[in-house]
């Protein structure tokens, strides 16, 4: 063990105290790595969602800290040894950010014998991360008027600034910055309210969801023209899930979806940024899918819901001309939640499924990166004789079991898919999955989670509008906070209609790490 002293106590007693000491300390930390695999790799009924795992995680690794903490004050040598290591392995803070440097010089700067100067032979630095708090601050703007004292009626002043709330306080980029909190870190308003007070700042919830329908509706016009342009994409990922809404005259919540229409051809470096479009509708049904997608002609990927099949039946006369490519994780799920259920009894159809669809996922990874001819190609070599093997396998395999057990339905299921689930095989450019819309997805529900619910379906409709362009800020890389600011100031100052395209996220200069210069006092 790395916290082991370099000579272990000679004396018996001594000896039995550390031995004491270590032990207690082992059993903590066993303790502490049990809760944090439980948390991780439990049962399915008790495992933790992403986001919560991240919050027990947190309390894991504060806990080891404090016991680490303990240890420290209790024996210099350890300490001495665990700095050292934090200094090797803290790696470098980022060269944008202000250095601020401290000189500390000796109390005295000449030499005790001789009383002589001293010169500088070499020095000792360090670095450490600091933060200055949020601060708030008035931009006045003042607007002298000029008059000529020979000339009668001549006053000459400069035009009042146009602004995104006319008549009221916050400047584009504060209401940025709230738009950025609540639909980029899902921190809802009232909060938000509840930090201004902090600062001495009385500005009502009510007021700052006002700021944020205000710009909802100024940044539309982006919004649309972001759909538009996916929907001339070859390929699309399609999602729904569910988004509690307030319904007023019921005095309760109804059930409204968001529907995500994904791009994100990075795996095969295709030409398009990629990009998301959220789009509220009161139900999960083809109508709605048909009005998001609007004629859609390109790859639809998606799961194996019902309405996705429905919109491209051919004896609609609305059917979408697009084609479904169905997704492999949402088969490989029902396999792992057979195992998990079975368990600890074994599962031997749903474990060689996984292990077979696992190889079809490592000739995938193998891939990833490279062109969509390539990936095709590659495709076509390793992959296909696995698929086909695979379909001969559950085909062979749904002889054997009862037509009513999950294993018999899990393996219908992709006999019944199969042609949608194979369609990568033979187009480099559609993934396995749909994992990149259900990435998508993640940030709606947690915005859910920590606001509840939507208060109307306007409202709805607002938050899909700011969600989209916030997270196609992040999937561009794109500070979402500094584009809002610039994209808000240039529109309420008449953008032309005709140059949206300047504006989309990944056009703007605005990356994660870069400084904005209008922040310099």
């Amino acid at each position: 063990m790395s916290d082991l002293p370099d000579e272990l106590p000679s004396d018996p007693a001594e000896l039995r105290v550390f031995a004491a000491a270590l032990l207690d300390r082992c059993a903590r930390l066993e303790r502490l790595l049990k809760l944090a695999k439980d948390a991780q790799f439990g049962r399915s009924s008790e495992k933790l969602d992403a986001d919560q795992l991240q919050l027990v995680l947190e309390d894991i690794e504060g806990a080891v800290a404090a016991l680490e903490a303990a240890e420290d004050r209790a024996n210099p040598r350890t300490c001495e040894k665990r700095t050292a290591a934090r200094r090797a392995n803290r790696g470098h803070l980022p060269e944008h950010l202000p250095r601020i440097v401290e000189i500390m010089m000796p109390a005295a700067t000449c030499c005790p014998c001789c009383k002589g100067d001293l010169v500088e032979i070499g020095c000792n630095e360090s670095q450490r991360l600091d933060v200055v708090p949020v601060q708030y601050r008035v931009i006045v703007t003042r607007r002298p008027k000029l008059a000529c004292r020979a000339c009668h009626g001549v006053v000459l002043q400069h035009a009042a600034p146009e602004r995104l709330i006319k008549g009221g306080l916050p400047t584009e980029r504060l209401v940025a910055h709230v738009i950025d909190a609540k639909y980029h870190w899902h921190l809802p308003l009232y909060r938000q309210a509840q930090m201004l007070a902090t600062h001495g700042i009385a500005i009502d919830r009510s007021t700052l969801a006002f700021w944020v329908g205000y710009a909802a509706q100024e940044l539309k016009p982006l919004w649309l023209r972001l759909r538009q342009l996916l929907l001339a994409s070859s390929k699309l990922c399609v999602d729904e899930t569910p988004a509690p809404v307030l319904d007023p005259g019921r005095g309760r919540t109804k059930t409204g979806y968001f529907w995500a229409l994904s791009r994100d051809d990075r795996p095969w470096a295709g030409p398009d940024p990629p990009g998301v479009v959220y789009a509220y509708a009161p139900g999960r049904g083809a109508v709605h899918g048909l009005r998001l997608l609007e004629g859609y002609r390109g790859i639809i990927h998606c799961d194996g819901y019902q309405a996705y099949k429905t919109m491209a039946r051919e004896t609609r006369a609305d059917a979408l001309s697009g084609t479904l490519a169905f997704c492999w994780a949402h088969l490989r799920r029902q396999f792992v939640k057979i195992e998990r259920e079975a368990a600890p009894a074994p599962a031997p159809v749903a474990r060689e499924a996984l292990e077979r669809i696992a190889q079809l996922y490592a000739v995938e990874k193998a891939l990833r990166g490279r062109s969509d001819a390539e990936r095709r190609a590659g495709r076509q070599v390793h992959a296909r004789p696995l698929a086909t093997a695979l379909k001969q396998w559950f085909e062979a395999k749904l002889d054997h079991l009862a037509q009513k057990s999950d294993t018999a339905k899990a393996l219908r299921y992709a006999l019944r898919h199969w042609d949608g689930l194979t369609l990568y095989l033979d187009d480099g450019r559609i993934e396995m999955d749909t994992n990149a819309v259900e990435r998508a997805m993640r940030p709606i529900k947690l915005n859910a989670k920590n606001s509840l619910f939507a208060g109307c379906d306007e409202g709805a409709e607002n938050w899909a509008v700011l969600a989209s362009l916030i997270e196609t800020c992040k999937l561009n890389g794109v500070s979402a906070e500094h584009w809002l600011a610039d994209v808000l100031a240039k529109l309420v100052n008449g953008w032309p209609a005709a140059r949206l395209d300047e504006l989309l996220p990944w056009a703007s200069i605005y990356t994660m790490h870069a400084h904005d210069p209008r922040l310099a006092a």
